[in-house]
């Protein structure tokens, strides 16, 4: 096994944008991609390090762009959120970079363009589950402590793409009534949903700078971490067989 990187510069509505591609370069032909949605801070070494762990597992991962080129916060900074918040209150340009990301994920040379997928964590999360609500041409997504509420357009009906939803329990951005308000939107919809929980877990629990964080809401949890990537394979597994 031979994992490989490349940077990836391309269009979109505000950019360019830059995202990281990664695979193994000895499994021939082509196969599944899975684009990895960044957290709050943007694209960055982490995201990149997801997407060669999914490359370890056969697939191409791409660690895909959302704020454009240069456009990155760090978790100390005060206004670590302004990027997202841009994204947060136009949600129909945001569901656009999405596309543009997708359209470029499907176009590399080693991706079966007819087995697509994504995974985000927090921000990211909240992405992919907007992608099975607008109906992105992907067979699933996976969310990893996302965030719930619904955008300000229509869902479509059927939703076609499976959804995996892994969430901490004692996440304070996603309390109980939030996680029931998206179970009954995604069932009215259609929707081929999981929902995976996790006990004495919070908001970012896959997040490992979060290690030492004094708020155990906002803390990475290694057994929630190892179970919610659990989930996720086997979740891939059967969608791509």
């Amino acid at each position: 096994m031979t994992i490989q990187r490349r940077t990836h510069v391309y269009d979109g509505p505000g950019g360019p944008f830059e995202g990281v591609i990664a695979w193994d370069d000895e499994v021939p032909g082509e196969r599944p991609g899975i684009a990895v949605i960044p957290n709050i801070l943007g694209q960055k070494e982490a995201d990149n390090c997801k997407a060669e762990d999914l490359a370890q597992l056969g697939y191409l991962g791409f660690a895909i762009d959302l704020y454009g080129q240069g456009r990155r916060t760090r978790l100390e900074d005060a206004d670590r959120g302004k990027y997202m918040d841009e994204l947060n209150a136009d949600r129909a340009l945001l569901r656009a970079r999405l596309e543009a990301s997708l359209a470029e994920l499907k176009k590399q040379p080693e991706v079966n363009a007819g087995k697509t997928a994504a995974a985000g964590f927090c921000f990211g999360g909240k992405c992919a589950i907007d992608m099975v609500r607008y109906g992105a041409d992907i067979l699933g997504a996976v969310s990893f402590h996302g965030v719930y509420d619904r955008p300000d357009y229509d869902n479509v009906t059927p939703m076609r793409a499976k959804l995996l939803v892994c969430h901490g329990w004692e996440d304070p951005i996603g309390p109980p009534e939030s996680v029931v308000a998206l179970a009954s939107e995604l069932t009215e919809g259609g929707c081929d949903w999981q929902l995976d929980a996790y006990g004495h877990a919070g908001h970012a629990f896959t997040d490992v700078d979060r290690k030492d964080g004094d708020n155990p809401a906002l803390r990475f949890e290694p057994k929630a971490d190892r179970r919610s990537w659990a989930a996720m394979r086997y979740f891939l597994e059967e969608l791509f067989a």
